[in-house]
């Protein structure tokens, strides 16, 4: 798990897991494409492996909120996270923010953090 700053990726408390904002970054490269659904699924992936680690999926995830830095990217965020989950899908909030911190060299544009249910091994 890769951190960009003085935070836990990801905290335990009983069977819920609370997950710190994922950004669009690949953890490898430590760089961003620069479109909105490159991003998302990136974030999204980088969520997932995140879950992985306490043993739990996308599937435990009940609550997200996701950030974009412009409400046009809504529709597009929108389609690739509507593909990674299936219904019933989890509660979500969006919230359009004015920026995200940058990392890498492309403006960040999306942030997803989540909350799951899962009882520990």
């Amino acid at each position: 798990m890769t951190t960009y700053g003085p935070y836990t990726p990801v905290r335990r408390a009983g069977s819920l897991l609370f997950v710190s904002g994922q950004i669009g970054i690949d953890p490898t490269t430590k760089q961003a494409k620069n479109g909105i659904l490159q991003q998302t699924e990136q974030a999204l992936n980088n969520l997932k492996k995140v879950l992985e680690s306490e043993g739990a999926s996308l599937d435990d995830i009940v609550k997200t909120t996701v950030f974009l830095t412009s409400m046009d990217n809504f529709e597009a965020m929108n389609d690739v996270y509507e593909k990674v989950f299936a219904a019933p899908r989890p509660a979500r909030s969006t919230v359009g923010v004015q920026e995200l911190p940058r990392v890498g060299d492309a403006p960040l544009l999306v942030e997803i953090e989540a909350v799951a249910c899962k009882e520990a091994a």
